[in-house]
């Protein structure tokens, strides 16, 4: 489990994270999102000791990440798959993350197979793509076995296959009950992996809140309605507060009412409906709306 209460830290006049208070709980993917700058990093980095609060704390299972003694057996972590020396082999690299942390030299061997790249182990890291050195990240995350993993970004650079990979690592570490805390701007994926939500932006909490709690707060939710009689139905549904945009002569969107309510005053009035069909929630339309006015830059915003 991890545990923030009223993080802060300050870089000079800039707050990057503002009283963050929140708890990652083990058993489920927790998604971590937010727009750019709004600070995640820096709180993935205070968990792991890197950086040091300007107020507040983090524990990691009740402890500072610096108090627990060979650290990635505690915590596992991915937050910068660059950042890693590319003149060593891959099997080089875990193997001296396993010496440090006295795991045995087999796990090496074992979380490259897990990742895809026991075929790669000898090349050396400065020939990888981009996708090879996120999954070697995720391997060295792996290598303690921990009960703890953070993931920032994970999902940069890999092609489909990785992605749905990682999608099934991040739902099975969470069922064996570890905490998987999982930062990412890819709406769409959080949506088919995470379970919990934490948002913020200008380093504040803004939700914290289960996925379909946040997926909820869509608030552009749209029907689809086909039928022979279109104008007639806009009429109705018109008439009881809904929005009706035509698309074809028999189709239209309608905004405003739930497709049950819709059914009933077509069938009320005795129009025949060939498709009703709800818009799903949308993760991604509920984020930009809510972290609206948290993001610092806007495409063609004017100076």
């Amino acid at each position: 489990m991890i545990e923030a209460t009223h993080l802060t830290k300050r870089y000079g006049d800039t707050v990057a994270v503002d009283d963050l208070t929140f708890t990652v709980k083990p058993g489920r993917v927790t998604g971590f999102l937010g727009p750019n700058g709004a600070g995640k990093s820096t709180t993935l980095r205070m968990i792991l000791g890197l950086n040091a609060p300007s107020g507040g704390a983090v524990t990691v299972d009740g402890t500072p990440f610096a108090g627990h003694p060979r650290g990635l057996r505690r915590v596992g972590a991915l937050l910068d798959a660059q950042d890693i020396h590319g003149g060593r082999s891959a099997q080089a690299h875990l193997a001296a993350l396993a010496r440090s942390n006295r795991i045995p030299l087999v796990r090496v061997d074992e979380v490259l197979h897990e990742v895809g790249l026991a075929k790669a182990a000898r090349r050396r890291i400065g020939g990888f793509s981009l996708g090879m050195k996120q999954r070697l990240g995720i391997a060295g995350a792996l290598l303690g076995d921990p009960p703890v993993l953070l993931f920032d970004e994970p999902l940069n650079g890999l092609d489909p296959e990785g992605v749905r990979w990682v999608r099934g690592l991040f739902r099975r570490l969470a069922a064996e009950g570890r905490t998987v805390f999982v930062s990412s701007h890819m709406m769409a994926e959080m949506q088919h992996t995470a379970d919990h939500l934490i948002v913020i932006g200008q380093g504040r909490l803004i939700a914290d809140e289960s996925l379909e709690d946040f997926a909820a707060r869509d608030t552009s939710l749209s029907v689809t309605v086909q039928t022979p009689d279109l104008a007639t139905l806009a009429d109705v549904l018109t008439a009881e507060g809904a929005s009706v945009q035509k698309e074809t002569d028999e189709v239209g969107r309608v905004v405003g009412l739930t497709a049950a309510r819709i059914g009933d005053l077509a069938h009320r009035h005795r129009i025949a409906l060939h498709q009703l069909t709800p818009q799903t929630s949308s993760l991604e339309s509920a984020f930009m709306s809510l972290t609206a006015d948290s993001i610092d830059y806007v495409a063609g915003e004017a100076e």
